[in-house]
């Protein structure tokens, strides 16, 4: 198989403004007031919805924007299989995938909860986590599950077809390609329509074109899932 050379550094990474909202609209505006106001409510968020519907988009977005703002920010997700201990720099705790960890890391998501809301410099943290299933249904240790819960919980909905080709017109718009109707009516006719795997497919395509100095059509599609 042969790789296939990729650049993609001019692709706008996750952020509150490339976020297309739908019917997650008012997650989206609680979490931007939030994330922009240095007195933030330490009241803790979570958000849940199945795979595709930007739950981890809005973490990294909030990560990017307490990063410009000079904050540190702690963050787990389940590929993250030793978690550190807490750290009284950060300002904010991102969790993502909870429902996938295992013991270690539920045992770190208590500590760094309890260390966050209880902190030794009287200063509460901000905590966002994420989720395939509402706070009820997660498979975990009660202690941790019911703090996950009682704060604000925003369910996010995967967007309709009409929506997902809104969000591949402004993300190609903004690595300056053009996706015509007919690129993009094959993208979502013969590929995941999960938005995640649509993005990536996007990259992809848009390094190749790069690479071999082509216009983006169908034959060039074709012509990358060849050489992969």
């Amino acid at each position: 198989m042969k790789q296939i050379a990729l650049d993609i550094g001019l692709a706008a990474g996750p952020s509150l403004t490339n976020f297309l909202a739908g019917p997650n609209q008012a997650a989206l505006q609680h979490i931007t007031l939030w994330a922009n106001n240095d007195r933030r409510s330490p009241v803790p968020t979570y958000l849940w919805g199945e795979s595709g519907c930007g739950k981890t988009h809005l973490l990294r977005a909030v990560q990017a924007v307490l990063r410009e703002h000079g904050a540190q920010v702690g963050w787990m997700d389940a590929s993250v299989s030793e978690p550190g201990v807490f750290q009284d720099a950060w300002r904010v705790i991102l969790l993502d995938d909870v429902h996938a960890y295992g013991a270690v890391q539920q045992q770190a998501a208590f500590n760094w909860f309890v260390n966050a809301m209880t902190p030794s410099d009287g200063q509460q943290r901000w905590v966002l986590a994420a989720g395939a299933v509402p706070p009820s249904d997660l498979q975990m240790r009660e202690d941790l599950r019911t703090r996950l819960g009682w704060g604000h919980v925003f369910q996010l909905h995967v967007l309709n077809e009409s929506e997902r080709r809104a969000v591949l017109r402004q993300q190609a718009d903004e690595r300056g390609v053009f996706l015509s109707d007919e690129v993009m009516d094959f993208m979502l006719n013969r590929f995941s329509r999960d938005l995640g795997s649509l993005i990536q497919l996007l990259d992809q395509l848009d390094g190749y074109a790069l690479q071999t100095q082509r216009a983006i059509t169908i034959p060039l599609l074709k012509s990358m899932l060849e050489n992969l």
